[in-house]
């Protein structure tokens, strides 16, 4: 398989990986081009292994990591939809939108681990990360998740 024809084949499955796990059209786009960029560099070793889009994919998360890890102090997140945003046709809805309230790194853990269907080991090892804080990461995003302010204003009344 060629490099274009990679692209061709799994550039919007990628460019949904990149909308899981950025939130936002923009940036998602621009992670899947930095993504694709690099692995043109290394296609020639790449296309011979056995899943070259779980290679792609693991630069998606870990060019992610970076680039929270540089903007967190710098950037100033706000709940505002931009206009025109990027609607996934295979979108479950309300649980997107759960998703993007998540802090980054917790929305990491749970697209690796359940959209991905990645291990806690395979996950420590494309974020950078230890196994406990992967399973302390998943277990604050699902309790976050869980628990709604409203659903817990009401059982205390």
């Amino acid at each position: 398989m060629e490099f274009e024809d990679f692209v061709r084949a799994r550039g919007s499955a990628l460019l949904r990986y990149g909308y899981v796990l950025t939130g936002n059209a923009d940036d998602a786009a621009d992670l899947a081009q930095e993504a694709l960029l690099k692995l043109n560099d290394s296609w020639h070793r790449v296309r011979d292994k056995d899943n070259p889009e779980s290679y792609v994919r693991t630069i998606m998360a870990r060019q992610h990591i970076s680039w929270w890890r540089r903007r967190r102090l710098k950037e100033h997140l706000t709940d505002d939809v931009p206009e025109g945003s990027y609607v996934d046709s295979h979108s479950f809805g309300e649980l997107w939108k759960e998703l993007a309230t998540l802090p980054r790194k917790q929305r990491a853990v749970v697209v690796l681990r359940y959209y991905e269907d990645l291990s806690d080991q395979e996950i420590a090892e494309i974020l950078g990360i230890s196994r406990g804080t992967v399973r302390s990461q998943a277990f604050r995003a699902l309790h976050t998740l869980r628990v709604k302010p409203g659903i817990l204003e009401r059982g205390q009344s």
